[in-house]
């Protein structure tokens, strides 16, 4: 199981603590594989942008109309927190039903 995330974030560590199988990937580091973030995008769509992140924010007017993939290429912390991967399935955010999908 990966997480994809921010180590400083605070529901990212919630959700490592919740589940310490999960192996934390860095977004910002690391980046989030381009077969991971597609898959993401397919199923989440625009859920899969942190339009309240002070990243988002700091963005121009003119860089917030470009295209949700080319902005979390760029800018990897725009990414709604956590997603996690497990056996090929995608879960988005710590909701109760990411929490009751994984079993925690």
């Amino acid at each position: 199981m990966r997480l994809f995330g921010l180590k400083t974030c605070d529901t990212c560590r919630k959700a490592l603590k919740s589940l310490p199988e999960a192996q934390l990937v860095e977004v910002r580091a690391e980046g989030v594989p381009e077969e991971v973030l597609a898959r993401a995008f397919a199923r989440f769509g625009d859920a899969l942008l942190n339009t309240r992140s002070t990243t988002w924010r700091g963005l121009e007017p003119g860089d917030r109309a470009r295209p949700p993939m080319e902005l979390l290429a760029e800018h990897p912390a725009l990414m709604k927190r956590p997603l996690i991967e497990k056996d090929g399935e995608l879960y988005l955010g710590w909701t109760a039903e990411t929490r009751a999908a994984l079993g925690v």
